[in-house]
């Protein structure tokens, strides 16, 4: 069995335990504000202005319900999704759905990088530059740390994307244009359905669902840490969502008064000179961004080597040595070196970027319905969905995969 980080639980008063016990899902959620999340939103308020702001909030407690999912399921069972789904529904869909995981892994991986290649171009710095010291540093972070180390860190650096709060405030948004366009929704428009099914995929993604059940293993973390687990994911949930509104009303109320397409990371900048100035709105994008881009690089990372890990069977923590879990680490660094390497070919980061985050939304039926199916049979009855609350998740993982999925299809095809 693999060595694993275990919070100490004796002598400790309530707080300092129950801050001991988060992390893994403010993480993960800091990680769903990746690239890719902030270029959605920073491309629905220039485009729609406020139009898609009720959605953000909307999808704040979805969030949290697919999420808590994932955490009941882990600390329950003490076996990761991959695990899960091979125990019950065997080998073939569970190939399935680890496909649909290193997918939507690649496709988020060029993503993030990309986020960073945009971010090294604002300081004149080459994106193959920009690629080596990203890979080194995050190959250098997994092979010589641990998982409280990698943890920490991850929070210290997702922490910078706290400064698109400052920034949409800095920005003076009009309280009347967002009462005015707050449910203003154009439902019969394409275009406004497909940015909608890329909001939906940019906040509820594949990889969030695999990784949390994942860390919360390798941190050590049982069933009786649940109700701290619960607050853990509440908590990033309500900071993620209220990220990706503050970047959407930053753009609307600036880019957005000329609705406007996005065509690069440069062009977000633009959203925060007039406030902020060139030097300063430059640095605090660059800081957010940054943060956002690396955090999820991370994560995502990871969780591509611990999902196919769970259905290969090969050894998969961060408490064990490179030489004690050879594929774990040789799969983490190939994926960032490949990712890195596509990135460094040249793409357009924010046509990218919305179509990733639709891919996400048109897999979400594969993804939500497995997870809402274990839940019924993985769980023992004590911890099971039951009655009305089953009922109303059900509902709302199914509406949500079937709305991400026909917009993203209507979009695609408009």
């Amino acid at each position: 069995m693999p060595k694993k980080y275990t919070p100490h639980l004796k002598k400790r008063s309530t707080w300092p335990l129950w801050l001991s016990l988060f992390g893994p899902g403010i993480v993960v959620m800091l990680a769903d504000t990746d690239a890719g999340s902030v270029i959605v939103a920073a491309q629905s308020g220039s485009v729609w202005g406020y139009r898609l702001l009720i959605l953000q909030f909307i999808l704040m407690p979805i969030l949290f319900v697919a999420q808590e999912l994932t955490v009941r399921l882990g600390l329950v069972t003490g076996k990761g999704h991959g695990e899960l789904i091979k125990e019950k529904f065997g080998l073939v869909w569970a190939w399935i759905s680890v496909i649909t995981l290193l997918v939507c892994c690649l496709g988020a991986l060029i993503t993030e990088l990309s986020g960073l290649a945009g971010v090294g171009s604002l300081a004149g710095i080459p994106v193959w530059q920009t690629m080596i010291a990203t890979v080194t540093f995050l190959v250098f972070l997994a092979w010589t740390g641990s998982y409280r180390s990698v943890e920490l860190i991850a929070l210290f650096i997702g922490a910078f994307e706290l400064v698109f709060l400052w920034v949409a405030i800095k920005a003076h948004p009009d309280l009347s244009d967002i009462k005015t366009q707050f449910l203003q929704i154009p439902w019969h428009n394409r275009d406004y359905l497909y940015l909608a099914a890329g909001n939906i995929g940019a906040v509820i993604m594949p990889w969030m669902i695999f990784y949390q059940q994942s860390a919360l293993l390798d941190k050590g973390l049982s069933a009786k840490h649940l109700r701290a687990a619960r607050w853990d994911t509440a908590l990033g949930a309500f900071i993620t969502q209220l990220i990706m509104a503050a970047i959407l009303v930053t753009t609307a109320a600036t880019l957005g008064k000329t609705p406007t397409p996005l065509d690069s990371v440069q062009h977000i900048t633009q959203a925060l000179i007039p406030s902020l100035g060139k030097t300063v709105g430059n640095t605090l994008f660059a800081l957010g961004m940054m943060g956002a881009s690396l955090v999820a690089t991370i994560v995502v990372t990871l969780t591509a080597a611990w999902g196919l890990g769970e259905v290969m069977g090969y050894r998969r923590s961060l408490q064990d040595h490179p030489r004690e879990a050879p594929w774990f680490y040789s799969i983490y660094s190939i994926a960032l070196i490949v990712s890195g390497i596509i990135v460094a070919s040249g793409l357009n980061l924010v046509d990218l970027s919305i179509a990733v985050e639709v891919m996400n939304a048109l897999l979400l039926p594969i993804v939500l319905g497995f997870l809402y199916m274990l839940a019924w049979k993985a769980l023992p009855d004590s911890h099971r969905l039951k009655g009305p609350y089953a009922l109303f998740t059900g509902i709302v993982l199914g509406v949500t995969a079937l709305f991400g999925l026909v917009s993203g299809i209507m979009g695609i095809f408009s």
